[in-house]
């Protein structure tokens, strides 16, 4: 059986949680990482002291983006994993833009408001960092403005990173612009039963 290493709080543990109950994958869940700190076997399997780490009958992996396309592209195929080509750019597209433009800003908002004690909170990085968020959400918001998910009618892997990330931005108690194609978005994300057990939970 699929084991996934990982708090179930954490985001990038979320998207392998979600990707693979949308696909009906089975999976050992084992709890790393946070209060739970990391073991000297796990350490040996991901040095960098961070997760999700997956171990697939003996293939080990970490980097949530790649276990999900791993995981996406075995158990996916023409659902989460799209099978044409350029289709599978797009999703692959939007979940690197995720990462490094969007969750990228939205980190300081996120531990800010939900892991930094209140005395403790630099109040001027969060409100800049969550403008900041809002701005390049236009782009997003212009991507959907034709389409129900990120790859056009379906949905596909291209939705699991941004979907964990507006989870966030609408849960956070900050000043955000109307995105309307993104709010219809994410209305549709929270009608999918694997969303609401592993994404719309409380912020830790």
């Amino acid at each position: 059986m699929l084991v996934i290493w990982g708090r179930s709080t954490s985001a990038n543990v979320q998207k392998l949680l979600w990707g693979c109950t949308e696909m009906g994958v089975p999976y050992q869940r084992l709890d790393m990482a946070g209060a739970f700190g990391f073991t000297d076997d796990y350490l040996q399997m991901n040095p960098n002291k961070v997760v999700p780490t997956i171990d697939d009958e003996g293939f080990v992996l970490w980097e949530s983006n790649a276990c999900l396309r791993y995981l996406a592209a075995k158990h996916g195929s023409g659902f989460l994993w799209p099978e044409d080509l350029k289709e599978r750019a797009n999703a692959d597209r939007w979940m690197d833009w995720c990462t490094t433009t969007v969750w990228d800003r939205l980190r300081p908002v996120f531990h800010g408001l939900i892991r930094t004690p209140e005395n403790e909170r630099d109040m001027k990085l969060i409100h800049y960092s969550a403008k900041e968020t809002g701005q390049v959400l236009a782009i997003l918001d212009s991507w959907l403005v034709d389409k129900k998910y990120i790859c056009g009618d379906s949905f596909t892997m291209g939705d699991i990173p941004l979907g964990f990330a507006i989870y966030r931005w609408y849960a956070l108690d900050i000043e955000r612009p109307e995105w309307k194609n993104i709010s219809n978005w994410y209305d549709r994300l929270c009608e999918r039963s694997a969303y609401q057990e592993h994404i719309m939970i409380p912020l830790q």
